[in-house]
């Protein structure tokens, strides 16, 4: 049954990598892998409750997921309807691609660690939308983001799900992970940002026209300061409901969606149906990209497969026995995290290895925070925020493996290489 598993993912995954060369759509391919794998898991496993059980622990811990995607899918939508994000862009003055590459490598990067990854991204990428015309501009910046925003949250323990879960789990505090992984996610950003920057010295912006509305009314200032500070207040309150309630993080962001929903229709509600409709989170509801959520869905699901059939936790294991060194495992574990999700690699890794062998702000953890963190961008897929970027910008896998890759290593052996010596001087 595991040749067989493994042989399922290994072709759903090249299915996903080709999308464009086979002309499948990579949402398709995932769907398939997914109910494949867990088809065949039930078929062949002696256990069909013990299936259905952990198919129904994945399915919750996928949907937590799925409704924190589409809720801050909706804010960023709903911004966008009131041009709120004109709040940002009549700020920026710079003319020069170089210089907004280093700015939205800054914010990217600390706007990251403070909400997380995979809404920083989709904010970030949505803002490019309106200062870039060109779509190879657009997508050197949103390769750019994905790497950002990854380092931003490898170093708090509310900006990466993987850091999260070591957090909750007891191996990291907060001070300690800050202080430890800050310099290392530093260098994993600047490294690549001083390449890119470099490569597109002395060229323009070029700014897209004015969007036509139509007949659609211009919202007023008041309207355009109130939706973006309020959803990006909301944004960022979801790590501070998480921490005050206990609660996991997609309450919080539907609790947001009810406020934001209630703010949108108090402001308009003294304005006619065809002049409001545009700008309610209902119509934002239906521009947010559904195909991109399916794919989000199929892939967690399929990797789940290989959480529950024990495949990764033998993988580690397997490392462990082979390789032994701690500082190589942990950096070949986020390699591999550019090829499988790292949520369920950190969960093997944190049941590989016992707090009284590796006590809490151990090598073991802050080295796994950010490698586990930073190694998904070297693949588009690799991410959530790789996800996301994907599918909001249209992004090839072989386009992204091609010009962004390289630098997605060179950042993540640079910041090893800074955590390492940091840790010898500091010990």
């Amino acid at each position: 049954m595991t040749s067989l598993l493994i042989a399922i993912f290994v072709v759903a995954y090249a299915a996903i990598a080709l999308e464009h060369p086979i002309r499948i759509n990579k949402s398709s391919s995932a769907l398939l892998g997914a109910g494949l794998l867990w088809s065949v898991y039930a078929l062949l496993s002696p256990d069909s409750h013990l299936v259905v059980h952990q198919l129904n622990e994945s399915l919750a811990a996928t949907a937590q997921i799925v409704f924190f995607l589409i809720g801050a899918m909706t804010i960023v939508e709903v911004v966008d309807a009131h041009n709120g994000f004109e709040v940002i862009t009549a700020h920026i003055k710079t003319r020069k691609l170089s210089s907004l590459m280093w700015l939205v490598g800054f914010v990217t990067f600390f706007l990251s660690a403070v909400l997380d990854n995979l809404t920083t991204t989709i904010v970030m990428i949505s803002l490019m939308k309106k200062l870039l015309d060109r779509q190879e501009d657009r997508l050197f910046f949103a390769g750019l983001i994905v790497i950002a925003a990854n380092a931003g949250g490898a170093w708090t323990p509310i900006g990466d799900v993987t850091t999260t879960m070591l957090w909750i789990g007891g191996q990291i505090t907060t001070l300690s992970i800050m202080k430890g992984v800050l310099a290392p996610s530093l260098v994993n950003l600047l490294l690549p940002l001083a390449v890119v920057a470099f490569q597109l010295r002395g060229r323009e912006v070029v700014a897209p026209a004015a969007r036509d509305n139509g007949d659609l009314p211009v919202t007023t200032d008041f309207e355009r300061n109130l939706m973006f500070f309020l959803g990006i207040g909301i944004l960022v309150c979801v790590p501070v409901f998480k921490t005050v309630t206990h609660l996991p993080p997609f309450m919080g962001i539907l609790l947001g969606l009810g406020v934001l929903w209630l703010a949108g229709d108090l402001v308009h509600r003294n304005k006619e149906e065809m002049d409001k409709r545009h700008l309610t989170l209902a119509h934002a509801l239906e521009k947010i990209d559904m195909s991109s959520i399916v794919f989000f869905i199929g892939i967690l699901l399929a990797v789940a497969t290989l959480e529950h059939t024990h495949i990764l936790a033998a993988i580690a294991k397997w490392l462990d026995q082979s390789v032994g060194r701690l500082d190589l495992i942990v950096t070949l574990i986020g390699l591999v995290s550019a090829i499988v999700d790292n949520v369920p690699l950190v969960a093997a890794s944190m049941g590989m290895y016992d707090l009284a062998q590796h006590p809490t702000d151990s090598f073991l953890w802050e080295f796994m925070a950010y490698c586990a963190g930073t190694g998904g961008s070297i693949l588009i897929i690799g991410s959530a925020a790789g996800v996301a970027a994907m599918g909001l910008e249209r992004i090839h896998f072989f386009w992204y493996m091609k010009r962004i890759s390289t630098l997605a290593l060179l950042g993540y052996f640079g910041g090893i290489a800074v955590y390492l010596l940091q840790t010898r001087v500091l010990g």
